[in-house]
């Protein structure tokens, strides 16, 4: 069985950062960010490999979000830099248990509760 435990959501202002954690417990092969804004569907923010460290992002978050891993400890963060208010949403952490990245929902098996990041303008 595989548990997804977010934390380090918040608010900040435009232009701020931002760090979420994911602690997992299981086996898995993938971990993957998600988000849901009011209104709209949940879409992919990035992915990562357990092994190598091999990472997947959204067009709308490269160059200002950084997904990354700690095997030691079985968590992944994602550093959100130069936010936005558009960034506003409840952050998911996903896991998948088969290899190979993914970005769409329906390729993760697990999903976390997920925690909230707003940005002000």
């Amino acid at each position: 069985q595989v548990q997804l435990v977010e934390s380090g959501g918040g608010l900040v202002q435009a232009g701020g950062s931002l760090r979420v954690s994911c602690a997992a417990s299981g086996r898995t092969y993938i971990m993957g960010w998600f988000r849901q804004a009011p209104g709209k569907e949940r879409e992919f923010v990035a992915a990562i490999t357990w092994i190598g460290g091999n990472t997947l992002y959204a067009d709308s978050v490269k160059g200002r979000f950084t997904i990354s891993r700690d095997n030691a400890k079985t968590t992944v963060y994602l550093q959100m830099n130069s936010l936005k208010p558009e960034d506003t949403a409840v952050y998911y952490c996903a896991a998948r248990t088969r290899l190979g990245l993914g970005s769409r929902q329906y390729e993760y098996d697990y999903w976390g509760r997920g925690t909230q990041v707003t940005v002000s303008s």
